[in-house]
């Protein structure tokens, strides 16, 4: 099923997408629901999607991302293909959902990337997990844009300030939940820039799959439920281009991953 957090007439709701309408369901918030441990149960409650505000489907409590997991990603950007996964996290404070605003001040950044990624929702708590039972931890995926400052990325040598901006870590629509994904290798991620395809990849390419980065990833932080983990981009960066293009105020950036949803984001600059 498709999952959304949404507002409508002052209250929140997390609820089941069907069509063009929401089935409210029985449970305060995405986390939860996904603590609980159960099936989304509708409520009897519906609401209209036209009619309410789509919010960031869930409030990570880590974010926990992998850098050039893609070979021709590592690649266009002049980087060694890395031989296990590379690590980083971002600020939960980074997230907004479709619809929202990426907002950054020109005076800090000028070179503001795109990054079309699949990401995984962890459902159960995770520790020493192997790879061959990770994908029973799975909650569900969603959609996410790993927005970058690339002149920060190259002057701070490390991670924090480019990727964990506020308003860099779009996600959403909706979270899917992993029962109608049947396998996380075989999605399709489009990412376009004012509706000019930038990116069109697969989740096959990945170098480290979702069940191998569970695994590396248990053995060093225990994952709780609600963690989310972006798992790379494929190429197509703007960075890579020649010459190197960059989001600019108005732009509109969309990301979309079939069977999930896409994801869609103006930017703003401050």
């Amino acid at each position: 099923m498709k999952l959304l957090s949404y507002s409508a007439k002052g209250q929140t709701y997390v609820g089941i997408l069907e069509g063009e309408g929401i089935g409210r369901v029985d449970a305060p918030d995405m986390l939860s629901l996904i603590e609980a441990g159960s099936r989304a149960t509708p409520d009897g409650g519906r609401d209209v999607l036209k009619q309410v505000e789509i919010l960031p489907p869930l409030r990570p409590g880590k974010i926990l991302a992998i850098g050039r997991n893609y070979v021709e990603h590592a690649r266009e950007l002049n980087n060694e293909v890395p031989s296990e996964p590379l690590v980083f996290a971002i600020m939960p404070s980074a997230v907004i959902g479709d619809g929202d605003e990426i907002e950054w001040e020109g005076a800090l950044t000028s070179q503001v990337d795109w990054e079309g990624e699949l990401a995984v929702i962890m459902g159960k708590t995770a520790r020493r997990i192997s790879r061959e039972d990770a994908l029973d931890y799975v909650f569900g995926y969603t959609v996410a844009n790993d927005v970058s400052a690339r002149d920060l990325q190259t002057r701070d040598k490390q991670w924090v300030r480019a990727k964990g901006l506020d308003t860099f870590c779009p996600i959403g629509p909706c979270i899917v939940t992993a029962d109608e994904i049947a396998d996380p290798q075989n999605l399709t991620i489009v990412t376009k820039v004012n509706g000019v395809e930038k990116q069109n990849g697969s989740t096959a390419n990945m170098i480290f799959n979702v069940g191998l980065l569970i695994e590396f990833l248990s053995r060093a932080f225990t994952l709780n439920p609600g963690d989310m983990i972006l798992t790379g981009t494929p190429s197509g960066v703007g960075k890579a281009a020649d010459p190197p293009q960059f989001l600019g105020d108005g732009d509109l950036v969309s990301v979309e991953i079939e069977g999930i949803g896409k994801l869609t984001n103006r930017c703003r600059v401050l």
